[in-house]
């Protein structure tokens, strides 16, 4: 027997060794995890087999607390598979692809991705293909494979763009393709277009309310901004990235934000917060089990030892971290590690060393990010966006041509229609001039009124004769005196009347000249005060001219006029809240009940009008701001219930 077939045999029977082995251990572990399985959960799988529901959040809900678990998840697949139900197999087999990918077995995640599309396509389920199509692409994205990943979101995203009314599952799925053609451009170092993109996947994140979706796009945006240099934004983008992960408690975000951030802070030449960072993530990154995050973890850490001059220990960190690295196939992560290998023999001063490792990072670089690559990718997007573009130009021109038949079949239809509404339209603003027409009037009737009543004869011959009275008795100074304040009060009404407000200063400024004049027929027997609150400026709130003079009027002529003794009328201005002021005029007379009984006694009775014109006008007033205006009169009693004066509460809006 030749060397050569002793070999081969020797080899051959190591292989069957092996494979019995294998056999051995398989049906150990079959045996194993079929004792494990829970009879509830058992119970739950035949029930899910036997409704066989076709959507992903039918069964993401009912599987919800045991797809963590892939001991569960491949019993159900499984039975799944046993009982012909291809969407509970397909659903089972993305879960467990997912798990793999993030414990960095690609390639059997990659397998059992691609099982999961051929059910769902045998199934013709739409919503599992977009899911698969999308799993694939992030399984070969993280191995650098960046053509086969684009032509997978490429897939997954027209898919997910022909569904008419789009679940929350596709809508989700349509955000995770945008987010990964971000990540495309952001390979080819299109970083404000791959922004671009980010930015449109996290309105609509924002729209879904998935705050995992949010904190991803954020630390992508982050990542863009920090190749462009822009370390302060990619900060508060890494930041916010945090806060999501924090918020919903996932422990794999917290890594890869921290990671970042301590990235930024040694780009800053911040090694010792850097390091602060780092530590803590080397167990929790290996608990994780995602080695393309941790090998980036360990390598930023030797970079940080490598500022502090702490070399061996740097040195140590980046080969551990080029290690998980190429044990895991990922080109990026190596070039990483070479390139921080690089500048670590150089702050040593070993050139040569620095120089290998520099050719290390230069073949990766152009594994990675050769020519032909960016070239099929450039044309993949062109070609994609292009033929996007092209359907977009071809749906808005098949419904420019509905549009112009309908309009053509209905052209009369329309223009009766127009003329309908126009002639509804012309009736409809003939009345509202009429209606305006008719409130100008009766607001003008309202100030005409108001004149009247502030400058009725009763009133001014009242006054005229009291100063006739001061010329008559020779008392010429006091004739001069209120000569002038009468005077200057007729051009105050007169000014006021011709305007719709007023400032509060103004006003008081009138009352008082009007109640100096009246005090003259009382033989100044009247304790008239205004007192204005500190919090009140009365320069700055307006209000109806001539408004508190019907309310005055009436405490001299109803109050005060039958009261025999002391005579008392004071204004008290004060902030009410916010949006009010309250003016409070409140006089000792005989009350309102005695008063009414004095009217009823009088041969010459007055028609007292001036209050309720004051309230229209006080309603009109407030139309013009947001809150309304108010009145109210109060009697006031003593302690035996004797009336002891009114007082009159107004409310005037300033908001």
């Amino acid at each position: 027997m030749s060397k050569i077939e002793s070999t081969h045999i020797e080899k051959l029977g190591r292989l069957r060794r092996v494979t019995l082995f294998s056999l051995a251990y398989l049906l150990f572990v079959a045996t194993f995890y079929a004792q494990e399985i829970p009879e509830a959960f058992k119970e739950k799988v035949e029930r899910i087999v036997q409704l066989m529901p076709k959507t992903y959040v039918a069964l993401d809900t009912e599987l919800k607390s045991e797809k963590g678990d892939t001991t569960l998840i491949r019993y159900f697949a499984n039975f799944s598979k046993e009982n012909n139900y291809l969407e509970g197999e397909a659903f089972a087999l993305n879960q467990l692809g997912t798990k793999y990918r993030n414990i960095s077995q690609y390639k059997k995640a990659a397998d059992l991705h691609e099982k999961a599309l051929e059910l769902s396509e045998s199934a013709n389920n739409t919503e599992l293909k977009v899911l698969s199509l999308n799993m694939l692409g992030v399984v070969y994205r993280r191995t650098d494979a960046i053509k086969t990943a684009l032509d997978y979101h490429q897939k997954a995203m027209e898919l997910a763009e022909e569904v008419e009314n789009p679940s929350h599952h596709i809508k989700r799925h349509i955000n995770i393709s945008l987010n990964s053609i971000g990540n495309l451009y952001q390979t080819l170092e299109q970083y404000d277009l791959a922004i671009a993109q980010f930015k449109r996947a996290l309105k609509l994140e924002e729209e879904l309310g998935n705050k995992l979706g949010l904190a991803i796009n954020h630390q992508n945006i982050g990542d863009c901004l920090e190749q462009k240099g822009d370390l302060e934004a990619a900060l508060e983008n890494y930041r916010k990235s945090l806060a999501y992960n924090e918020e919903i408690n996932s422990a794999y975000g917290r890594v890869i934000c921290k990671n970042s951030l301590a990235q930024i802070y040694l780009k800053q030449n911040m090694p010792y917060a850097a390091i602060v960072l780092l530590e803590p993530l080397h167990k929790e990154s290996k608990k994780i089990g995602d080695f393309s995050i941790t090998s980036s973890v360990f390598i930023n850490t030797g970079w940080a030892y490598t500022k502090l001059a702490q070399y061996d220990k740097a040195n140590t960190f980046i080969q551990e971290g080029l290690e998980m690295a190429k044990s895991h196939n990922m080109p990026s992560n190596m070039l990483n590690g070479y390139q921080k290998l690089s500048e670590l023999e150089e702050a040593r001063g070993n050139y040569q060393m620095a120089y290998e490792y520099f050719k290390k990072v230069d073949e990766y670089s152009d594994q990675i990010s050769n020519a032909t690559n960016l070239r099929y990718m450039n044309d993949v997007i062109v070609r994609y966006e292009a033929d996007k573009k092209n359907n977009q130009i071809s749906v808005l021109a098949k419904e420019n041509e509905i549009v112009r038949l309908r309009l053509r079949k209905n052209q009369t239809t329309l223009l009766v229609s127009a003329l309908i509404v126009g002639l509804i339209s012309s009736i409809l603003y003939i009345l509202y001039r009429q209606y305006q027409s008719k409130n100008e009037k009766r607001v003008l009737s309202l100030e005409q009124t108001m004149l009247r009543s502030q400058m009725n004869p009763h009133f001014l011959f009242n006054s005229l004769n009291s100063i006739k009275l001061y010329i008559i008795n020779n008392e010429q100074k006091n004739a001069v005196h209120y000569l002038n304040k009468f005077s200057k009060l007729v051009r105050k009404i007169l000014e006021a009347s011709s305007q719709k407000e007023i400032t509060l200063a103004e006003e008081l400024e009138t009352v008082e000249l009007y109640m100096n004049i009246e005090n003259i027929r009382f033989s100044n027997e009247i304790d008239f005060k205004i007192t204005v609150d500190e919090s009140v400026c009365p320069t700055n709130i307006k209000m109806p001219s001539l408004a508190l003079q019907p309310f005055l009027e009436n405490s001299l002529w109803h109050g005060l006029s039958p009261k025999e003794g002391e005579k008392k009328i004071h204004v008290n201005v004060k902030r009410k809240n916010q949006s009010h002021v309250s003016i409070e005029i409140m006089d000792n007379g005989v009350g309102r009940g005695a008063a009414e009984v004095n009217k009823e006694n009088r041969v010459l009775k007055r028609k007292s009008v001036g209050i309720r014109i004051t309230k229209e006008r006080l309603a009109n007033f407030s139309k013009d701001y947001q809150n309304k205006f108010d009145v109210d009169i109060v009697d006031l009693f003593d302690e035996g219930g004797n009336p002891i004066g009114t007082k009159v509460i107004l409310d005037i809006p300033t908001i």
